[in-house]
This record gives C-alpha cells, sequence and structure tokens, in this order.
C-alpha cells in the first residue's frame, strides 16, 4: 500500500501598502495624542492619602522580605559552613 502525498507551496500573502505611507504619519500622530488625552480623562487617580498609604506598605514589605532573607541565608550559611567543618574532619 503507497500512498502519495502532495506538495502544497505556501506563500506569505504580501502585506498591503498603506496608501499615503509618511505623509499620513503627522495625522496618526495627531490622533494618537487626541486619544491619549481622552483616555487619560477617564483614568480614576488615587488620592494623595491612598499613594502615601500604599508606598508605606511596599516600604515595609521590602524591609521585612530583607530582613526575612538575611536571617535565612545567614542560618543556611552557618549550615554549610558546619557540614563543610564535619565532612573535613
Amino acid at each position: 500500500m503507497t500512498t502519495t502525498m502532495e506538495s502544497k507551496s505556501v506563500t506569505p500573502s504580501d502585506p498591503q501598502p498603506t496608501p499615503g505611507g509618511i505623509a499620513t504619519w503627522p495625522a496618526a500622530i495627531k490622533n494618537y495624542f487626541e486619544e491619549l488625552k481622552m483616555e487619560m480623562r477617564r483614568v480614576t487617580w488615587p488620592s494623595e492619602k491612598q499613594v502615601k498609604a500604599t508606598t508605606v506598605v511596599v516600604i515595609a514589605s521590602v524591609f521585612a522580605f530583607s530582613a526575612y532573607f538575611f536571617v535565612v541565608d545567614f542560618l543556611i550559611g552557618r549550615g554549610i559552613n558546619q557540614l563543610f567543618k564535619v565532612l573535613a574532619k
């Protein structure tokens, strides 16, 4: 039993050139900034109190995690040194 397989050539579709090219950039850039301005008006900004509170939480978390990792690193390092001392005898 033999099977034949047809091979089809697949060619990527050529991208269509944009009409106007570089000449349309100034209008596109202007449109982008107008839409950006409209979108920024819709943003709900946090209050100063919320920003301060979350900043304090982030800073406290960073210090807590750094202290935790310092202790863990110290203990693991000390344990490895003790292990080396025992195995070196």
